[in-house]
């Protein structure tokens, strides 16, 4: 988690340096817009722009920023940089006395909530928590999904789930993936048919089971590839995008790729990855010869690479789980997908 830490006075820049120590386990980058010097200040980075152009600068590779001010300064700051909820970084705004912690933005899905409360214990600050399934304590559609890798495909279910939940109505759950503590006075499983409100984990997109269906989507589909030498990035997403359609598997749930390491050079490969926005993975023959698996057997693939199937026992052995789509093929280009197994815990946290 990439975090900002923006202070506009000396004494905010004192406390800038205290949050960064606090926030071990985090990458923190701190800008500093004083005029002050004094201190460890040269570790300060002075950006131009006054306040709003420095958010500008910092404001798509930040998962987080923290303002040391008031909140109405930082509220004019990102005003103009607002996009969506999916998308938005966290915001937190702490005083320069460090007395308050408040999120104001993505307090969910950007993580600002559980952030703040972990800036308020590290700092003995009071974190100032404004949602209200937080106020409640109850349960939160976004804070789950957050919490446990889970995409959230529509957010208007999921705020008429929060909503739901507020009014003290049950809500169903049906899950193809094992769940552990699961709130009992929130959920009810065991008849799901009953409830006008529910959610549905898995990968079938076109699952209603409910008149308010939230469905969540796992992300922890390995994607292996294959494909003849200078095969452009056009023909392997082609082929790919038709593999995954056929299978009935979403492509945003493809969170890593799998290959050998024969390919490292792929140039069409790379570029296909990178614009899909994963890292491409690489196995030796010998090491994708001890995937565990019934995989289809290529004599010619053999030969060429030393291993009898690239795209079905990367995708096994880097997954740890089982092939959820066998090889397809064609234009030159092979694909397999495997799935990562998934445990849900309602009471995971999400730092």
């Amino acid at each position: 988690m990439k975090i900002a830490v923006i202070s506009l006075t000396e004494k905010g820049r004192r406390l800038s340096a205290e949050i960064k120590k606090t926030l071990t386990g985090f990458e923190v980058c701190r800008c500093c817009l004083s005029s002050h010097s004094d201190g460890d200040a040269a570790d300060f980075d002075k950006l131009s722009g006054g306040t709003g152009g420095t958010v500008e600068k910092i404001w798509d590779s930040s998962d987080a920023l923290i303002f040391v001010c008031a909140c109405g300064i930082a509220v004019r700051s990102i005003a103009p940089l607002l996009r969506s909820k999916i998308t938005d970084p966290a915001v937190i705004v702490i005083d320069d006395c460090g007395k308050f912690v408040i999120p104001i933005l993505s307090g969910h899905i950007g993580k600002a909530n559980e952030l703040s409360r972990l800036l308020a214990e590290k700092l003995g600050s009071q974190a100032v928590i404004t949602t209200a399934t937080d106020i409640g304590g109850l349960f939160s559609p976004d804070s789950f999904a957050a919490a446990n890798g889970l995409i959230v495909t529509d957010f208007e279910a999921a705020k008429r789930i929060a909503a739901a939940v507020l009014d003290g109505e049950k809500i169903g759950l049906i899950s193809e993936y094992e769940t552990a503590n699961v709130p009992r006075d929130t959920f009810r499983t065991e008849k799901a048919e009953e409830c006008r409100c529910g959610i549905y984990i898995g990968r079938d997109t076109h699952c209603r089971p409910f008149a308010v269906t939230l469905t969540l989507l796992p992300k922890n589909v390995i994607l292996g590839v294959g494909c003849r030498k200078d095969a452009s990035a056009e023909v392997i997403s082609l082929t790919v995008t038709k593999a995954l359609k056929n299978a009935a598997i979403p492509p945003e749930t493809i969170c890593a790729a799998a290959t050998i390491d024969i390919k490292r050079e792929e140039k069409g490969l790379l570029e296909y990855c990178d614009a899909l926005g994963v890292t491409l993975y690489y196995y030796t023959a010998e090491e994708l010869a001890s995937a565990d698996g019934d995989f289809s057997y290529s004599e010619f693939v053999k030969n060429v690479t030393g291993v009898d199937n690239v795209c079905e026992r990367s995708a096994v052995l880097h997954s740890g789980g089982a092939l959820i789509m066998s090889k397809f093929a064609q234009n030159g280009v092979t694909a397999a997908a495997a799935e990562k197994p998934v445990f849900l815990d309602f009471e995971r946290k999400i730092l």
